[in-house]
């Protein structure tokens, strides 16, 4: 509904010679009437500052909570301790915080060692990034897994984790999961990491499915033994050092058979922690880019993200605001899952002096009549309901 405000604040404007204070009370009444009221309550906002870091790249930071009973995803942005690189990171948890909790002072601190202070990523070799950044995330795990077996409060828990290293000419991406790397390069936008799922026709879900199958799990419904729909993930003990345990679970619970489950073989780990790593150069016409959680991905598709970004940094220049207003248009959008977005500036774009994109005026107008459709709904179905 959010896509049709303006349209509706023009047509309240100019149909009903309404003032622009009065156009916005109007509008604002008009959508809070047709908002569902459980959505209010779901919201809670975590949007830092913006900040500038050494590189002189700007941040903008949020969290929201979504429809989903916990808030279970973070972020962190550092700008200390990898000479001339800043680290920016998504953390998307399941079946509690704990694991999330635990990954975002771990997971900085061992990429740092293992990238000897950001010597590493000054220096060109690209297999000794990657081969560094896969020992560091597989170690986090390893402890991650050692500390949820001590603390048992919640064992079961995961998360997704994709971590950016910025600098001021190449960008390195260490992901696992289904958060997404989005770069903008003179308005067009380049997708820059695959999604850890197992079900698609992709080619990187088909290797996730040949993957889990030679593990000796299976597949139902999307999901890794009817449970997990994601195939890369920190901690998720049952798919790791305890599967058999969650075998002896899942008859218990009437999930399959005791003949079923005689039959399972596992050959290895059914959810890795395994990364792919990426190296980007970023060259003159590199924008800005936008690290976000599945909760945006899943309602909005990356051209529509990285425009609407682009055009909320043409009107006011603001990465905070951009990245705040680019949440709550996902939860416009009735997202069900948290979502949260980092948006790193890049400073090489002189925003004020940019013209802004044109509009589509064929599809403006068919958004406000659409509007004036649905507000003349409103109103007919309020009659009936006073009636």
């Amino acid at each position: 509904m959010a896509l049709f405000r303006p349209q509706l604040e023009r047509f309240l404007s100019t149909k009903l010679h309404c003032g622009h204070s009065s156009t916005k009370t109007l509008t604002k009444n008009f959508f809070f009437a047709i908002r569902p009221k459980s959505q209010c309550s779901a919201i809670a906002i975590d949007a830092p500052s913006s900040l500038t870091d050494v590189a002189g790249i700007r941040w903008g930071s949020t969290s929201l909570q979504g429809a989903r009973e916990e808030m279970e995803d973070d972020i962190i942005i550092r700008s200390d301790g990898l000479e001339g690189f800043s680290f920016a990171a998504v953390f998307d948890g399941h079946a509690g915080f704990s694991s999330v909790k635990f990954l975002r002072d771990e997971l900085y601190k061992e990429c740092v060692a293992a990238l000897q202070g950001g010597l590493l990523l000054n220096g060109k070799d690209f297999n000794a990034i990657r081969k560094a950044l896969e020992e560091a995330f597989e170690r986090v795990d390893a402890k991650l897994l050692d500390w949820l077996e001590k603390d048992g409060e919640q064992d079961e828990s995961g998360s997704t984790a994709t971590a950016m290293f910025i600098g001021n000419e190449k960008l390195v991406i260490s992901h696992i999961g289904d958060s997404s790397v989005v770069l903008s390069r003179s308005g067009k936008m380049e997708v820059l990491t695959d999604a850890h799922r197992p079900y698609g026709s992709n080619k990187i879900s088909l290797q996730e499915i040949r993957r889990i199958r030679e593990a000796g799990g299976w597949i139902v419904n999307g999901r890794i033994c009817g449970d997990i729909a994601v195939s890369r993930a920190f901690g998720d003990m049952r798919f790791k050092t305890k599967k058999n345990e969650m075998l002896e679970k899942g008859v218990k619970e009437g999930r399959w058979s005791e003949k079923f489950s005689s039959r399972v073989q596992f050959n290895g780990d059914l959810v890795i922690a395994s990364p792919e790593v990426y190296q980007i150069a970023f060259g003159s016409d590199a924008e800005f880019v936008i690290l976000a959680s599945d909760g945006l991905w899943d309602y909005m598709n990356s051209l529509d993200a990285a425009a609407f970004v682009r055009n909320q940094l043409q009107k006011h220049g603001d990465v905070q605001l951009a990245c705040e207003e680019l949440a709550r248009k996902a939860i416009d959008r009735r997202t069900q899952d948290n979502v949260s977005i980092i948006i790193a500036d890049l400073g090489r774009t002189d925003w004020q002096n940019l013209p802004l994109q044109q509009q589509n005026v064929v599809l403006e107008l068919g958004q406000a009549f659409a509007t004036i459709g649905i507000v003349t709904l409103g109103i007919w179905m309020s009659s009936l309901l006073s009636l």
